[in-house]
């Protein structure tokens, strides 16, 4: 299963296999070859339980395989050291979710600074990126409103500049329209168009088959079976 331009591929699966142990054992994600290039727009979908969840909390370096390798950036998230994953999670992925995961009682721009505390990012330069990741979502104008005065398209564009402000190779987004409307999730999913026309590297968890059709491959997991549909998107 290959895509991608570049030679080193954002995301690569050698054999990669997750067994959750028993009794009696569970076979989440049975080993399968995974090539994510650079700049692609990758769609994964899927019925409840079928191991889409897995496939999320190993590339976003939540969980480790239990079988194979999956190198992020070229790097070996298994041979790394505990602080050294961490630091790739933090740096290299950029994570958006259903429920957006906002702290009610701070700004737009101080949940995006958020990301960057951990990095000991000094704070005015915290506060410019935090800005410039703003007016990229095309929120500059609410980077002082509370999530409480923000609506849910403004909360989700909010978690996505959140997601950016450190520069990631990948942003993986899990059911991002899943609280929208019909009209707010198409201009979320027009952002991420542009996104991906900027460059980015996406890879979004659906079971929206309008949402799956966004992208330019779509991945369907099943019984733990991973199966690549490319391509089937309009996106470019």
């Amino acid at each position: 299963m290959n895509g991608g331009q570049g030679a080193c591929p954002v995301v690569e699966f050698r054999g990669v296999g997750l067994t959750y142990p028993g009794p009696p054992p569970v076979e989440a994600l049975r080993a399968c070859d995974l090539t994510i290039g650079r700049g692609e727009y990758v769609t994964v979908v899927g019925p409840s339980g079928s191991g889409k969840s897995t496939f999320l909390n190993i590339v976003g370096l939540l969980d480790l395989p239990t079988t194979g390798r999956y190198l992020l950036d070229g790097t070996d998230a298994g041979a790394a050291k505990d602080a050294e994953r961490t630091g790739l999670r933090g740096t290299r992925i950029g994570f958006v979710f259903q429920a957006f995961h906002l702290l009610p009682h701070r700004s737009a721009r101080e949940n995006v600074e958020l990301a960057m505390l951990y990095r000991r990012t000094p704070r005015r330069e915290r506060c410019a990126r935090a800005a410039q990741a703003l007016e990229r979502v095309g929120l500059a104008h609410r980077a002082e409103a509370l999530p409480t005065r923000l609506s849910g398209g403004e909360r989700q564009r909010v978690a996505i500049a959140r997601a950016l402000v450190s520069g990631p190779s990948l942003l993986l987004c899990d059911e991002p329209t899943g609280n929208l409307d019909s009209a707010t999730a198409a201009a979320l999913l027009d952002l991420l168009d542009a996104l991906h026309r900027d460059g980015m590297t996406l890879v979004v968890i659906t079971h929206d088959a309008q949402v799956a059709a966004r992208g330019q491959r779509t991945i369907t997991i099943r019984d733990g079976v991973l199966t690549d549909t490319c391509p089937t998107g309009t996106a470019s």
